[in-house]
């Protein structure tokens, strides 16, 4: 405790020394490599989002608008032709010009670089450059992705070209972007880290002209640095917003609180004749009271979840009506399958420990399921040992994890028959005809609104079809000091339109 106590007095020096008219945050560890191409940790990802920019973006609404490019269209559904800004500058000063966005792409595909982004680009055929400011990108196949995989940040070619090994280049540690913010000095390990406004930014220079990222690599100081005002943002879990903030704190922050792009969720090894039963599956999702699970874990600080795609976006069906928790129903649908008081319904759900609110859920659940006459046991295990010997080896009952929600969803690797394989992600069996052929459709329906229509239908055919029980999205909830102008949350985050931010004088 004296350590940590010294520590976070260090901390509020280094803050406290710092200028009023920055921005505190905190980092929960070092980023690796600044790079978009390159950030899979989300300490890289987070501060490279700041440096580099893409031909595209979302707005608040989610809706896909230029960025780097002025405007795009397709010339036919294998052809995207962009148009670039003009007059967009490197940090360093260079223009910014269709070299770098054919580079990017070959940087990509490059044999010296690994990066998990190269599938996006998988069916992309070449780049070509027809002056300047104009890019045209040849497909191999119509695909659903060949406009918003282009939000991918861009490469300065003029200085990544001289790199012989760009896994360690220095540029990862002092990259060069065309961002609202730049970077002056490298950053070393656990060290804070020093984003300055670009000045020259294209839309319009940032309103807050440093932002600082502190590293804290323990959450209990996070949030003691917070109650002490010396960071201007963070998170916040339901505990410390219902039972351990107080009036103070909120004088000083204003919480703003929305769903999570997260789900949880109980899946069914339907490779089980006891599972194979829809009855069955049906029956256990109607006895369990996701909003009894959310009050007593989030203290109501969340909501059920229905489905397998984000509510609120395109294609999250907006007249779906959800069955509700029916107890009583789900008794006679057991009896109907053969379960009863002589002969009930037994598995084992299996999950990961180091997550106590999974476990607590678990727990939650094996109550609710006991009051139809379910008995279900508990076997929790270390992470990797869980998917190593339980998931992969599809070696389970049932078990309880969670997905990222996105707002262009990829439906193949989960819900596609084909990911039923040694490494898949569809690690519970699920086969649908009907939901591979929608799937296998969408991936080359370019227009958005097809697409959508095609994931409502998708998203229905799986809800009725059991494989998961779909529980609950928790709450993001984030403090921001009172000091800060211009925050407006949206469906993408409470930051997208940061540049917008000022501080009050």
């Amino acid at each position: 405790m004296l350590r940590r106590g010294l520590a976070i007095c260090l901390l509020c020096v280094g803050i406290l020394s710092a200028g009023k008219g920055d921005f505190h945050r905190s980092m929960s560890s070092s980023p690796t490599r600044l790079n978009p191409l390159l950030a899979t940790d989300s300490a890289s990802a987070s501060i490279a989002d700041w440096i580099f920019d893409g031909l595209v973006k979302f707005d608040q609404n989610a809706t896909i608008i230029p960025d780097l490019a002025e405007s795009w269209r397709f010339e036919d559904n294998r052809t995207l032709l962009f148009h670039l800004r003009k007059g967009v500058r490197w940090h360093d000063g260079k223009p910014f010009t269709a070299r770098d966005v054919k580079f990017t792409y070959e940087f990509m595909n490059s044999p010296k670089v690994v990066t998990p982004y190269k599938s996006d680009f998988k069916f992309v055929d070449r780049v070509e450059i027809l002056d300047d400011y104009t890019v045209r990108v040849h497909y191999t196949q119509p695909y659903f992705k060949a406009l918003s995989i282009w939000m991918m940040g861009m490469l300065p070619e003029h200085l990544w070209k001289k790199e012989k090994d760009p896994m360690r280049s220095r540029l990862n540690k002092l990259p060069v972007g065309t961002g609202p913010y730049k970077m002056n000095k490298p950053f070393g390990i656990n060290e804070r880290i020093v984003l300055e406004a670009n000045e020259n930014y294209f839309r319009h220079a940032p309103g807050i002209k440093r932002q600082i990222y502190h590293y804290i690599g323990d959450p209990s100081a996070e949030f003691m640095m917070l109650k002490a005002g010396k960071l201007d943002i963070g998170g916040l879990n339901p505990l410390q917003v219902t039972r351990q903030v107080d009036a103070a704190f909120r004088e000083r922050y204003a919480i703003y609180e929305q769903p999570s792009q997260s789900y949880t969720y109980l899946g069914f090894n339907l490779r089980l004749k006891k599972f194979r039963d829809p009855r069955v599956r049906r029956a256990l999702s109607l006895a369990i009271d996701r909003q009894e699970i959310i009050d007593l874990l989030f203290f109501s600080h969340g909501s059920p979840c229905y489905g397998p795609f984000m509510p609120g976006s395109a294609v999250y069906p907006k007249d779906f009506v959800p069955e509700k928790y029916d107890p009583r129903k789900a008794q006679e649908l057991l009896v109907q399958a053969g379960y009863g008081p002589k002969h009930p319904l037994q598995f084992t759900l299996v999950t990961n420990t180091g997550n106590e609110i999974r476990i607590n859920a678990a727990q939650i659940i094996q109550q609710q399921l006991q009051r139809i006459g379910v008995r279900m046991k508990i076997r929790t295990m270390e992470w990797q040992a869980f998917l190593n010997t339980v998931v992969f080896p599809r070696n389970f009952e049932a078990v309880l994890l969670g997905w990222s929600l996105s707002l262009i969803p990829d439906a193949y690797s989960i819900w596609h028959g084909d990911g039923d394989r040694k490494g898949g992600f569809n690690f519970v069996g699920y086969h649908n005809p009907e939901v591979d052929r929608l799937i296998e459709e969408s991936e080359k329906i370019v227009d958005p609104k097809a697409f959508a229509e095609h994931y409502r239908k998708i998203f229905r055919l799986i809800v009725a079809d059991h494989p998961y029980i779909f529980l609950y999205i928790p709450n993001s909830i984030t403090a921001v000091s009172r000091r800060i102008r211009g925050v407006s949350p949206s469906i993408i985050g409470i930051e997208h339109n940061f540049i917008d931010w000022k501080i009050k004088d």
